[in-house]
């Protein structure tokens, strides 16, 4: 079991939850969190360059002169690549760069990142998060209340659109639902900050019926 403090919003200790490893797998499944970290970052990849052939750039086809007997060197058409103008040798096109895993897999993967932030005391749990108005200050003011000066992945029972718009403009910040979470995200950032009922329902989630 590793025991959590709860802080409120003011860096100041007002609960104590205990995380049974177990329920995260009891391990950290290295090989699997680099997979899914892999597919993260190959998800993230837009791959749409795009450069023109020989085939489609504007020219005519005609060789520019005959072969022999000119004196030059030998040479095609004018959409060739050799010339300006031309087409690219060898053309990029776009392509899809995404990866898939088993939804299984994903999830352990999930949990094995979870779980080595648990393990390197890099998980923060406040009790709760709720803003009656955007107001970005306020939200940097918990950060640093709660001594959160690295890159953070904060971690929602739902989505709060005041807290999103709290958090966007502060640098290496990102908000999610527990139900969005991944082994990419979360690896992606140093710290997460869990909210007391996010991580409660994250490590509850099979009993609320999800798998």
């Amino acid at each position: 079991m590793i025991e959590l403090t709860v802080y409120n919003r003011s860096g100041q200790e007002v609960d104590k939850l205990s995380v049974d490893e177990a329920v995260l797998g009891g391990a950290v499944r290295r090989a699997l969190l680099k997979q899914a970290i892999v597919m993260y970052h190959a998800n993230r990849r837009v791959g749409t360059v795009k450069t023109k052939g020989r085939s489609e750039v504007a020219g005519s086809d005609k060789k520019l002169f005959r072969q022999k007997g000119t004196g030059n060197a030998r040479v095609g058409n004018r959409r060739t690549g050799k010339r300006v103008g031309g087409g690219m040798t060898f053309a990029k096109v776009p392509r899809d760069f995404s990866q898939k895993m088993p939804r299984k897999q994903k999830r352990l993967a999930r949990d094995s990142a979870v779980l080595a932030k648990l393990r390197g005391n890099q998980v923060v749990v406040v009790d709760a998060l709720a803003f009656e108005r955007p107001k970005t200050k306020e939200f940097a003011q918990v950060l640093k209340n709660l001594k959160v000066d690295r890159s953070c992945l904060v971690a929602v029972n739902q989505s709060d659109e005041n807290l999103c718009k709290s958090a966007r403009n502060v640098q290496k910040v990102a908000v999610l639902p527990v139900a969005d979470l991944n082994a990419g995200a979360i690896c992606a950032h140093q710290k997460m900050l869990f909210t007391k009922d996010a991580l409660v329902a994250f490590m509850n989630r099979d009993a609320g019926g999800e798998s």
